[in-house]
């Protein structure tokens, strides 16, 4: 019995290791144009319903509660687009004296310049209980602002996204409406529908990171760019965590967790489009999209891993804040 139960709480972290391994396994199941054609049922329809997901178990207060949390959103938009890509720079004027390929490096940076991913971070900050509908909005705003602003054609990137983020979303709350008594007397397990996203979305992911033939570089070299995107990750995870939770932030602690991974993830999607128009006929184009390659399947595995760390960390604070209200 304590085995069966302990199975069910940890059924998402068994999700993850098995997931990798069938990747591993059997790459050109998971990879574009193999038999499950995540080219569509990933970047479509498991967006999509990741979106209609979140339309459905969302109040129309909390949707519109988040429009206008503009602190958020300048935060976080600052971080994502201004303060990161500085500090990697910074980060990488130091490693420029090391060994370590310059062109490698010079992926590294534009990895910083990426805007945040519509999907892992909203299904994370989810998984936690976090700000979802300010999650939503901040990870399709990054995505809209950076890509009209770059090389990749705006009206592919704005249908795309009007198409897998806006209209399943206002179609999920439209459902909401009819259904709202239903939904609220038998509670519908939607964190366990996007937990389920995020593993196919992990496995696909991974076979493409195995079977891609760019990511052919020496061990070390590999090692060393998978450290650093770690380091990076997690410090920029640790930095946004110091920043939102100071007494004076005017964050709640579901904010935390909306800002910590909308601050810190990047868009595979609009990055490796961008990357092949800006670096054209580039012959070292392969390597300098190795950093992103990598940086895409660590951030959703590292989010995953500590998604229940975070939980326990926001569950106690807003205990504690309810523990300081003043009865009346």
């Amino acid at each position: 019995m304590r085995l069966l139960e302990r199975l069910r709480k940890e059924w998402f972290m068994i999700g993850i290791v098995l997931a990798i391994a069938g990747a591993k396994l059997e790459p050109s199941i998971g990879v574009n144009g193999g038999p499950l054609k995540p080219e569509i049922t990933v970047s479509y329809i498991a967006v999509a319903t990741i979106f209609f997901n979140s339309g459905l178990s969302l109040n129309t207060e909390e949707l519109t509660s988040a429009l206008v949390h503009i602190k958020l959103h300048l935060f976080i938009q600052i971080f994502t687009l201004a303060f990161f890509p500085a500090a990697v720079w910074l980060f990488l004027q130091l490693l420029s004296i090391t060994p370590i390929n310059e062109w490698l490096l010079k992926g590294l940076q534009t990895v910083g310049c990426m805007p945040p991913p519509v999907s892992s971070a909203v299904i994370l900050t989810k998984a936690v209980g976090g700000n979802e509908a300010a999650a939503i909005f901040n990870s399709a705003f990054g995505s809209f602002l950076l890509g009209s602003s770059s090389s990749v054609p705006f009206t592919s990137i704005f249908s795309q996204l009007f198409m897998t983020v806006v209209v399943p979303l206002i179609i999920g709350q439209i459902v909401r409406r009819y259904i709202k008594d239903w939904l609220e007397r038998k509670q519908p397990p939607f964190g366990a529908v996007s937990s389920s996203v995020l593993l196919m979305i992990i496995y696909t992911t991974f076979c493409d990171t195995f079977s891609n033939p760019s990511i052919d570089l020496d061990k070390f070299s590999l090692l060393l760019v998978l450290f650093i995107i770690c380091s990076i990750q997690l410090s920029f995870m640790l930095l946004t965590f110091i920043f939102s939770t100071r007494n004076n932030s005017g964050f709640t602690p579901a904010d935390t967790v909306a800002v910590m991974f909308c601050s810190t993830h990047k868009s595979l999607t609009l990055g490796i489009p961008m990357l092949k128009i800006v670096f054209a006929g580039h012959e070292y184009l392969s390597l300098i999209s190795v950093p992103l390659l990598i940086y895409h399947p660590v951030q959703i595995l590292l989010g995953s891993v500590l998604v229940p760390t975070i939980k326990s960390w926001m569950v106690s604070r807003q205990k504690g804040v309810k523990l300081m209200r003043p009865t009346v």
